[in-house]
């Protein structure tokens, strides 16, 4: 078997075996022993095989000490894939042996999965024992069917069908390869695409259809070259020149072995490098005891000539000293480089855990806030509504104003969040700027009211009807400006005004002034109002707040390319400005309200299931779907809902996520395998931008977030109904 076909399976299953491990949840992992062994690794995967071995060595002996039988199994996994890399196979043998050894005294299964399929690999393909590879590619795949990793038993699946081809049992390999070819859209990614098609083009050679394997064997080449791996490039070539040599296309067999050379010089050239400067400091060493041991040999030999010639004696030795400085200086920059580059490799590990550490962590803190939250609003809104004569109640007004102040510190916290990851993208959205600001001015009502005071606006008239752009961040802006000055001026007036300051082709620019004559800021402030949780102007009396306000709009404003200006005087008022470029383009205008989703909104009565375990989100949850006449059921976990949904149907369910026994994710996806097509959609109080992905891949079709408006919950039901309906 090719070195470079070793290479590409070993790759794979230590890549598995580094991610799934860590996903279990029945072993220790001691978080800095950890990062030893994912160092080891890498070290492997750049090739550097003595520290790879080095720090194997180390992680090893500590998980020994520590009794962790996960990482002493992963550490004898690395040191195995390195002497499977330096050829030593009987060495690497023994050392899979000794990994699978401790992961069975674990139940991680997935660990034990990847370390069979090694095993396969190496009997297979490189100690020519057929039987008994075979024999641990099934027990691979047993594991990976014991814990359903469907694209692990799919990877195996390549790996036989491959060792099949091998050993030229094509038959008994098509069984495998029909399984790879129906599953392929399922569960292929490019790590494995590229292999797959090039045995399609072996199985069809074998079968002599030629031309058919001929278009396998091409495509498989042009989807190789677009690979970050080339390794697969340089199979495919190779299996490919022996496709060409069989139908006596010799000169064509030859190019093509020509590139399998190409593709492997250029994948082994950063290993060769660092292992020719290794040895270029060898040669050098060696060279220099050679020169030495022959100005020896001579001075014994001519002891009397070179008595009369000190001098060149003293040159040579000079000159020796210079070459062996040379040397040493080399040596320690090499290894004074590798320290500082290691220095920064764990400098930048160190700031990546941080950054992740703190999205976890708001994420926590959003979910877990979220949650009560939506019991606490919903609630207050089910008393208002069967108690109307609580409408006045000023402790009751206060629970809801307190909530949901509480749950817009929450979403400001999230916004500043996303921008500073850059995880938030504009939009393009038609909108008319003058409808805009007056639902803004009439939003803010009760505060203005609440102060006294009076909201102006001023639109030049030259400004187009339509016009292009994201109007929720320029509404989010707005509204953040406008209360800030609403909230610091009273019995005073706030301005809105925009004006049309030039066109450039399509695109207008727009001058916003945002002007209050209220109690102004000082000089001394005006540098740090824009910064997260300052606030200011606080001493004489309380003006609620959470500080992120001005810092969303600066940076929001940064997203469209805009900067803010402030000016302020104490006692005199604030006006902030700023300039922001929207497109007008009918034709597009027009378009985009033809894509506008329709109001689906319908009175049918249907029947919908809850999945949720908090008993609170339960009754307001149910209330608000009654209350539309809908019928509803709820059940506490997901194993209720796959009990329930064997017996009855329903034309919708509303999942919960994160749930004792088995989440939302999981649930989804056990109801999919049951065949059951009804719309799911995730009630949830995590972020929608952090399970989006998960949530489609597990089978949801939608997602609502906690708290929410009723009208756009019964927005979706009905549409995705309809939509299932329709089909």
């Amino acid at each position: 078997m090719p070195p470079i076909r070793i290479f590409l399976l070993l790759f794979f299953a230590l890549n598995c075996c580094a991610n799934s491990v860590l996903s279990q949840s029945n072993c220790n992992q001691d978080p800095e022993l950890d990062k030893l062994v994912k160092k080891a690794l890498l070290n492997f995967r750049e090739s550097n095989f003595d520290q790879s071995l080095k720090i194997s060595r180390t992680a090893l002996n500590a998980a020994t000490l520590l009794k962790d039988y996960c990482l002493m199994s992963r550490s004898y996994n690395i040191i195995a894939a390195n002497y499977n890399e330096l050829t030593d196979f009987d060495k690497a043998i023994f050392f899979y042996k000794k990994s699978l050894f401790y992961a069975d005294k674990t139940s991680n299964d997935s660990l034990k999965s990847n370390i069979y399929n090694n095993l396969g690999n190496m009997y297979c393909f490189e100690k020519k024992q057929f039987d008994e590879g075979i024999r641990y590619y099934k027990k691979s795949v047993a594991y990976a069917l014991k814990i359903n990793d469907l694209k692990e038993v799919y990877f195996t699946n390549v790996n036989i069908a491959w060792a099949y081809f091998d050993v030229e049992n094509y038959e008994q390999g098509n069984l495998f390869l029909k399984y790879i070819n129906s599953a392929k859209n399922k569960y292929s990614d490019g790590s494995t695409e590229v292999i797959v098609e090039m045995l399609n083009g072996i199985y069809l050679s074998h079968k002599n259809e030629n031309n058919t394997a001929n278009t396998y064997f091409l495509n498989a080449i042009e989807l190789g070259k677009k690979a970050q791996e080339k390794t697969d490039l340089a199979s495919v070539y190779l299996e490919y020149s022996k496709f060409l040599n069989k139908i006596n296309k010799h000169k064509e067999a030859y190019q093509a072995l020509v590139n399998y050379n190409a593709v492997s010089d250029d994948i082994y050239s950063v290993k060769k490098i660092k292992k020719a400067s290794i040895a270029g400091i060898g040669v050098e060493l060696d060279e220099y005891k050679r020169q030495i041991n022959k100005i020896e040999n001579e001075k014994v030999e001519q002891s009397q000539s070179l008595k009369k010639s000190k001098i060149i004696v003293i040159l040579f030795v000079l000159i020796s000293l210079i070459l062996l400085f040379l040397i040493i200086t080399l040596v320690k920059n090499i290894r004074f480089k590798k320290r500082h580059n290691l220095e920064l490799v764990k400098a930048k590990e160190i700031a990546e855990e941080a950054s992740l550490l703190k999205t976890q962590f708001i994420s926590t803190i959003s979910h877990e806030l979220r949650t009560p939250l939506y019991g606490v609003v919903g609630i207050t809104n089910m008393l208002l509504e069967e108690h109307k004569e609580l409408s006045r109640s000023q402790h009751l007004s206060s629970l809801k104003f307190s909530a949901r102040y509480l749950l817009s510190l929450v979403n400001d916290i999230l916004q500043i969040n996303k921008i500073e990851e850059n995880k938030i993208v504009l939009e393009n959205l038609t909108f008319n700027i003058s409808d805009e600001i007056i639902v803004i001015k009439n939003s803010l009502s009760f505060l203005s009211q609440k102060n006294n005071n009076r909201i102006s606006i001023e639109i030049d008239p030259d400004i187009p009807e339509y016009l292009i752009g994201d109007k929720l961040r320029l509404s989010q802006i707005l509204m953040n400006l406008v209360s800030n000055a609403l909230k610091f001026t009273k019995d005073g007036q706030v301005e809105i005004i925009v004006k049309l300051s030039k066109v450039e082709g399509k695109m207008n620019y727009l001058d916003f002034l945002i002007r209050d004559n209220g109690i102004g800021i000082a000089i001394v402030d005006q540098s740090k109002i824009f910064d997260k949780f300052v606030q200011v102007g606080r001493k004489e009396e309380d003006y609620q707040g959470t500080g992120l306000g001005l810092s969303i709009v600066k940076r929001l404003l940064g997203l469209f390319g805009s900067t803010i200006t402030l000016d302020s005087d104490l006692g005199k008022g604030t006006s902030f400005s700023f300039e922001i470029a929207f497109e007008h383009d009918l034709a597009k205008t027009k378009s985009i309200i033809d894509e506008i989703e329709v109001d689906l909104t319908s009175y049918e009565a249907y029947k919908i299931l809850v999945v949720e375990d908090n008993l609170i989100n339960q009754l307001v949850t149910k209330k608000i779907i009654e209350k539309n006449n809908y019928t509803c059921k709820v059940v506490d976990d997901g194993f209720a809902a796959l009990k329930i949904l064997e017996d009855e149907v329903f034309d919708l369910i509303l999942m919960d996520i994160n749930m004792p026994l088995m989440n939302g994710f999981e649930t989804t996806k056990r109801i999919r395998l049951a065949g059951v097509e009804t719309p799911i959609v995730a009630l949830t109080a995590f972020d929608k931008d952090e399970i989006t992905d998960e949530a489609l891949s597990s089978g949801m079709n939608d997602i609502i977030i906690k708290p929410f408006e009723p009208v756009k919950l019964f927005k979706i039901i009905n549409y995705l109904i309809k939509e299932k309906n329709a089909v």
